[in-house]
């Protein structure tokens, strides 16, 4: 089962108002696991850098000033995604962003079932508790020491992790590489001739004491 774990970084928070996407990240998985093919964009935004946006990703305007614009990879990263589920951490602001990008390019929007929110899911499993990105990487004891800034291609790799988790947790060999058979070295096997099997009918010894019995008991359920 094919999926891709997505995730943006933006200008802002609002793309009604004006704000763009200026980074993009995407991660395939088979069976729930990695398959290493990633794909990552930076995006020309064409307009400024608001300072708290800067704070958050540490992604300036004079570095996305060189980047393609969105219109220009649109049908590769339609192409990478081949209509399958998203794994996205609070969807709807992942997906009212890149309508907003889809639209402008004049492609047909991500329709919202193609969607997974892990928020979602992390609140009914966990209720009451926070769940973010970095307190579900707590929870399920995943390194997340290198996020000193928000960027889309760590938060899809921390995603991918904390996913597998939320669904049931890791495949035997803690290996998160799908298609790889991890055989501890540690384990023995022995081949053994199987064995015939023993007989089980009564000898005429066995058969006469049996008998002898039955006469010693009085009027056997059995025999009524």
């Amino acid at each position: 089962m094919r999926e891709i774990v997505l995730d943006t970084e933006t200008t802002g928070l609002e793309p009604e108002l004006g704000h763009r996407v200026v980074e993009i990240a995407c991660i395939e998985l088979n069976n729930h696991l990695p398959t290493g093919n990633t794909k990552r964009w930076y995006l020309n935004p064409e307009r400024d850098m608001p300072t708290d946006a800067f704070a958050v990703h540490g992604i300036s305007a004079e570095f996305l000033k060189a980047q393609p614009r969105f219109a220009e990879i649109a049908d590769e990263f339609l192409a990478f995604l081949e209509g399958a589920p998203l794994i996205i951490h609070n969807a709807g602001f992942d997906l009212a962003f890149l309508n907003a990008e889809l639209q402008r390019a004049g492609r047909s929007p991500l329709p919202a079932g193609i969607a997974i929110d892990t928020l979602e899911i992390a609140r009914r499993k966990f209720p009451g508790a926070q769940a973010s990105l970095d307190a579900l990487c707590r929870r399920f004891a995943i390194d997340n020491s290198a996020r000193t800034k928000h960027g889309a291609l760590l938060d899809a790799e921390l995603l991918a992790e904390v996913y597998l988790e939320l669904i049931g947790g890791r495949q035997p060999g803690l290996e998160l590489i799908a298609g790889t058979a991890v055989e501890s070295r540690l384990a023995i096997r022995i081949q053994r001739e199987p064995r015939p099997a023993r007989p089980h009918a009564p000898s005429e010894a066995e058969l006469a004491a049996h008998a002898a019995l039955l006469e010693r008991l009085n009027s056997p359920i059995w025999l009524s």
